[in-house]
Formats: C-alpha cells, sequence, structure tokens
C-alpha cells in the first residue's frame, strides 16, 4: 500500500503525487498539498466523514443459526462497517445476517438485506432497506457480484457457495472464526484486520 496524507484544509486525501477521488473511487493526477500522513483504515475514517465516499456495498455473509460468538462477531462487524462509511449489503435473515444489520444500523448504517423471499416483510428487524427477491437462494450470486468484498463468518454450504461466487467473481473474500476453509480465501483474526483489508482494497492504485 502506497504511502497516504490526509490534508484537513481541502478534505482531500493524497499518495503525494495523486488525489484520491471518493466518488469514483480512483486517483487522478493532481498537485498534492501535503498533509497528516494515515494508515488506510484511517483514510478510510476521514473519507467517511465527508459523506462523499461512495458507497459500493461490503458484503458480510454467515449462518442463518448462529452461535453466540459468531453473533457477537457479526454485531461488531456491521458496527465497524458503518464507522467507516461503507454499505452493508447481506441477505436480510437471522444469525449471522441479523447481527451485522443490528451493529450497522446502532452506528448509524442503513443495512440492505437482499431477500430470498417474494415480500419484504421476511427481513430481520434491523434491515432498513429489504428488497424482497423471490428468487431463493440464487440471491447469493447477487450479493457475491454487488459486493466490492465479502467477509464470512461462520457457514456451511451456503455460505461456502457465496465465497466460491465472490472468488468467480474477482471479489476480495476475507473468513473470520469458523468460515469454511477456502484455497485463497484469507483468514483474518480480528474486526480491525478485515476493516484494513477492505480499506487497502478501496484505496488500491487500480
Amino acid at each position: 500500500m502506497q504511502a497516504l496524507f490526509w490534508n484537513e484544509r481541502t478534505q482531500q486525501l493524497s499518495d503525494g503525487a495523486r488525489v484520491f477521488d471518493p466518488l469514483a473511487l480512483n486517483w487522478h493526477d493532481s498537485a498534492a498539498q501535503g498533509g497528516e500522513a494515515v494508515t488506510a483504515s484511517e483514510a478510510l475514517l476521514r473519507l467517511a466523514a465527508t459523506r462523499k465516499l461512495r458507497r459500493v456495498p461490503i458484503g458480510i455473509i454467515g449462518p442463518r443459526d448462529a452461535t453466540q460468538a459468531q453473533y457477537d462477531l457479526a454485531e461488531q462487524m456491521g458496527a465497524a462497517l458503518a464507522r467507516h462509511g461503507l454499505q452493508l449489503l447481506c441477505g436480510g435473515k437471522n444469525g449471522v445476517m441479523e447481527a451485522a444489520c443490528k451493529g450497522h444500523a446502532q452506528e448509524g448504517g442503513m443495512p440492505v438485506g437482499l431477500l430470498p423471499d417474494e415480500e419484504w416483510h421476511a427481513a430481520n428487524p434491523y434491515v432498513a432497506i429489504p428488497i424482497a427477491t423471490g428468487i431463493g437462494p440464487a440471491r447469493n450470486a447477487i450479493i457475491a457480484r454487488a459486493c466490492l468484498v465479502l467477509v464470512a463468518i461462520g457457514g456451511g454450504v451456503g455460505t461456502l457457495s457465496e465465497m466460491a461466487l465472490g472468488l468467480q467473481f474477482n471479489r476480495l473474500v476475507l473468513a473470520m472464526a469458523d468460515a469454511p476453509e477456502v484455497n485463497t480465501v484469507e483468514r483474518v483474526a480480528d474486526v480491525d484486520g478485515v476493516i484494513a483489508r477492505i480499506a487497502a482494497r478501496l484505496l488500491a492504485n487500480a
């Protein structure tokens, strides 16, 4: 990851030679005006505060029958996404999905639930924007395609399918806790580590 600098006066992020466009999510040549050195995660927080950051969805995936440990971790992960100005997209049901939505909503986020059901009423109580697809498990492919990053917390066959689809669509797929083992999927120990990986992907040179 390149060196990053935040200029509080101009509210801009630069790498010393270029400026980051938070709406287009890319870099362009510009006369950089210096600033405070920041990490990728810190840069994300500063950009979130400007409310100009494009809210490309981040997916949290996992089982409906979550353990308490999975539920707690998903809630923490959802809250961290909201604090960093990141949009949560999930399956909108119970378990890990409910926990992620709860954490996101409690930190001021507007979690989106992409439901397999035909009516929005099937969403968990923390989903702010329920989207009833009526297509059942096939909605997993939409989640995998739509999200910039997928974070798996626990899970079985359904979660595994979303992870595989994410890899097929060239998404960054991260695994936490006891998520299924998949080759090329990076395991991350904690929430801060996940945020750092998301920030690095969002601020990549591409």
